[in-house]
């Protein structure tokens, strides 16, 4: 963890809101995962959706990850980065046959989650070009039903009842199908869920001769309240590869697993800083108010999700109870009635766990700049994007009056 001392220090330099990211907390978790799981053939494809600046990428690429990426943009910034195609894996749903095609143009991994879709490129291209395909599991998993994506009314993926479908058109368009990829869903704690899942693509699997690989997306657990445990990993690699072993014994066949760690990989390196503005009573509560809101962090808000927040300028102050707001003209709340060390005005708030769809989520509602990022690395600061200014919120606007 990042001292209080140095998370003042960057606070004072870089001004206030804050985002910084520490790099021993990314490497420490990508050794996790890789330890977890060395019994069994595994790759690990960062989903990039979760933080996106080049230079967390480029700390991805040198530990040896491919890259999950949702848009064809995020594929340019992946070979950016220095990922070979290879090693970039598009998982993209509802987007147009275009795309698709400038994925396969780049010669990356391509998921395809729908049988129009599908169709499409097995009639265009045959076997002429290896594809994954995604299926929806019909399992409930996730830490509420806005991260749930495996459950029957979810949009990702093409229904395991619709496997006969998926049969004809790789029999008649000889679509080579060399993986399968699933994924239910975010925050997921327990480990038999991911082995839930990985026992229904063993069966499917025995479907496709051409199987190589099998991605069981991700969801792994990270813990944002104090009394949280994270998945265990370990148990999952364990379990996993006894699963693996008897299913190689039963075909003869050994199959290569994918994940997809995104929030695993990079919500716990990351802090956000923000300042109190004001301290406003009201008969029904203490009101700490802050120089930022939703715009810049929206999980508590969108998904009403907590975020561990310390008094770094008064950590041994009475504790009292404050309901924490930002400075936006709509409800933007960060917590209820939440017990902190007595707030004054002018102190700095950090908010734990703020690595993962912090600032990727961002905006720049009210027209209030989104901030600046911070890499902390071997005790020493540096800026990897600058705050916006107004011009940045000018750019590309064409003034015609």
């Amino acid at each position: 963890m990042i001292s209080r001392e140095h998370l003042i220090e960057m606070a004072k330099t870089y001004g206030t809101p804050l985002y910084i990211y520490q790099r021993e907390k990314i490497e420490g978790q990508y050794k996790k995962l890789t330890n977890a799981f060395k019994q069994t053939p595994t790759r690990f494809f960062y989903a990039c959706k979760a933080l996106s600046n080049i230079n967390v990428l480029k700390i991805i690429q040198k530990l040896g990850a491919g890259l999950d990426t949702v848009s064809i943009n995020e594929v340019h910034l992946g070979l950016k980065a220095g990922f070979a195609p290879q090693q970039i894996l598009f998982t993209p749903n509802c987007v147009h046959f275009s795309e698709i095609e400038q994925a396969k143009e780049l010669g990356v991994h391509i998921n395809i989650d729908n049988i129009s879709i599908l169709e499409q490129f097995g009639n265009t291209y045959g076997d002429s070009y290896p594809i994954m395909v995604r299926l929806n599991p019909h399992i409930m998993a996730g830490g509420n039903l806005k991260i749930s994506t495996g459950h029957i009314d979810s949009k990702f993926g093409i229904s395991i009842h619709q496997l006969r479908h998926i049969e004809r058109i790789v029999k008649t368009t000889k679509l080579n199908v060399e993986g399968l990829h699933m994924h239910t869903g975010s925050e997921i704690k327990d480990v038999n869920v991911f082995l839930q899942g990985l026992e229904i693509m063993l069966d499917l699997a025995t479907h496709f001769p051409n199987i190589k690989y099998l991605d069981l997306g991700s969801g792994f657990k990270v813990p944002y309240a104090p009394d949280e445990k994270a998945t265990d990993v370990d148990l999952l690699g364990q379990k996993m590869h006894e699963t693996l072993v008897a299913f190689k014994k039963e075909t003869g066949k050994e199959l290569e697993i994918w994940f997809e760690p995104g929030k695993y990989l990079v919500s716990e390196s990351g802090y956000f800083i923000a300042r109190v503005n004001t301290v406003k009573q009201t008969p029904a509560t203490v009101f700490a108010g802050i120089d930022t809101g939703f715009n810049h962090l929206i999980r508590p808000m969108f998904y009403e999700s907590y975020h561990h927040i310390i008094n770094l300028s008064n950590p041994k102050g009475v504790e009292r109870i404050y309901t924490v707001v930002g400075n936006l003209c709509e409800t933007d709340t960060f917590c209820w009635d939440r017990v902190l060390n007595e707030v004054r005005e002018g102190d700095y708030l950090m908010f734990k766990n703020a690595g993962a769809y912090g600032f990727e989520m961002a905006s720049s509602f009210n027209s209030r700049m989104r901030p600046a990022e911070i890499l902390f690395s071997k005790g020493k600061h540096h800026l990897i994007r600058k705050r916006e200014t107004l011009d940045d919120l000018l750019t590309n606007q064409v003034e015609i009056l």
